[in-house]
């Protein structure tokens, strides 16, 4: 097993490559009206069209998910994998398309919206292009690899009106998660008291000896805004893609996004202090902080922790019992919490038990989803700060209101990332 060390700063640069070719000002210049616009809240079929952003392994997945959707038609799918990205499209209708640059996706006029299933360091870039574009769009998670990037797409999908959905399906498909926000929302609990999330670890390892890029595949649009770096399988088909810290923060990201986000749903506020440990790997190709353990605080005086573990759960302690969620169930300090019947005046969080159809509902009706911008943004931040936490080796304290570290340069400059030209926000 690769040796582990605490985290010392990093030097990251980035290097030129060519310049955007011309369907890029599709992606970044005027606004495209899809049908949607066009035609208000139903398009003549009744149907929003998809196109599928990033269609490997998760990607596949959530097309899989779109294409059980009655009222919703994929018609197109892209990847740096041009295997990837004709596969999909032999999963869709007749006439579907495939492509390897993304761009020629949102230069569609007749595509609605765009499921955005790429690794990490691309989900906000395309998200950002896609809502300039017209388009509506799904976004899996983690959201951006920086704060900058989380508050960047914040900004344009309010000044556009797009609709967002964060892949954040525990609060869809999970029922009991619902239920057991709700029960917290409602007090059922008492007063709040502590907040407890686990996340599954992160990994160590990778090789870095350059190899052979397939025959199919873009490698300078699958690294896009990140460093130029040599190909290896491990970095682009292995788990590179979320380990190692030019594309991901790693799985307190990763993985931490679905128990923190059930922590927001529950209790829509950030913590405003931040304390943690972690070590990253100092052999390997993977670079993000595994073995976290965070502390934290909120304004109100409730207690956070976010530690690496091996499955996914989020604890809520009030002074009257504890319930949690997690992914495989629910549990509570008492049996009798688990069979409380919500009263009628009680606030209610479920939207729908299928993520996908509510995005496609939101886009339809114009109508915000069960995971917002906002609440995306919020859960994100958390695990941007504990690993800056970390990454410092200081107490990081958080302004709520202007959303900014207060206090400490150097942690301040880590809320934002270079991008490799000419990629920018």
């Amino acid at each position: 097993m690769a040796r582990l060390r605490k985290y010392t700063t990093m030097n990251r640069s980035t290097m030129s490559r060519r310049h955007f070719f011309k369907a890029a000002s599709v992606a970044l210049g005027p606004l495209v009206l899809p049908s949607r616009i066009l035609f208000g809240n139903e398009t003549p079929s009744k149907r929003i069209t998809t196109g599928h952003i990033g269609v490997g392994g998760q990607g596949s997945g959530l097309l899989r998910g779109f294409l059980g959707i009655r009222e919703c038609q994929p018609v197109a799918a892209a990847d740096p994998f041009q295997c990837r990205a004709q596969a999909a499209a032999d999963q869709m209708e007749v006439g579907a398309k495939a492509y390897q640059d993304f761009r020629e996706v949102l230069a569609r006029p007749d595509i609605d919206a765009v499921v955005i299933g790429t690794p990490d360091h691309w989900h906000v870039p395309i998200a950002i292009a896609a809502i300039k574009a017209g388009k509506d769009v799904y976004v899996e998670k983690p959201l951006g690899i920086s704060i900058e990037q989380n508050k960047a797409i914040r900004e344009v999908v309010h000044r556009y009106g797009a609709i967002f959905q964060y892949g954040t399906q525990q609060r869809s498909f999970n029922t009991h998660c619902a239920f057991i926000c709700e029960l917290v929302r409602n007090g059922y609990i008492g007063e709040l008291k502590e907040i407890r999330v686990v996340a599954p670890n992160g990994a160590s390892g990778g090789h870095f000896e350059p190899q052979c890029e397939p025959a199919d595949f873009d490698y300078d649009m699958w690294l896009g805004p990140a460093p130029i770096a040599p190909y290896t399988k491990d970095r682009v088909i292995g788990m590179g893609r979320w380990h190692i810290y030019d594309y991901a923060i790693g799985f307190i990201a990763g993985w931490g996004a679905h128990p923190l986000d059930i922590a927001h749903w529950a209790y829509p506020h950030t913590p405003v202090e931040y304390e943690g440990t972690g070590v990253i790997p100092t052999e390997g190709l993977y670079d993000t902080v595994v073995n976290w353990d965070v502390q934290g605080v909120y304004s109100s005086g409730v207690k956070f922790t976010l530690k690496a573990g091996g499955n996914n759960n989020t604890r809520f302690i009030g002074n009257e019992g504890w319930v949690e969620a997690s992914r495989e169930g629910r549990n509570a300090s008492s049996p009798s919490l688990l069979q409380i019947k919500l009263k009628p005046e009680d606030m209610r969080l479920l939207q729908d038990s299928n993520h996908y159809r509510n995005f496609i509902s939101a886009a339809k009706t114009r109508r915000a989803p069960a995971s917002d911008i906002d609440s995306a943004v919020q859960s994100d931040i958390m695990s941007h700060l504990g690993d800056i936490a970390i990454r410092t080796g200081r107490k990081i304290l958080w302004d709520e209101k202007r959303e900014t570290i207060l206090g400490d340069e150097m942690a301040r400059r880590m809320m934002t990332r270079s991008m490799r030209e000419p990629w920018a926000l």
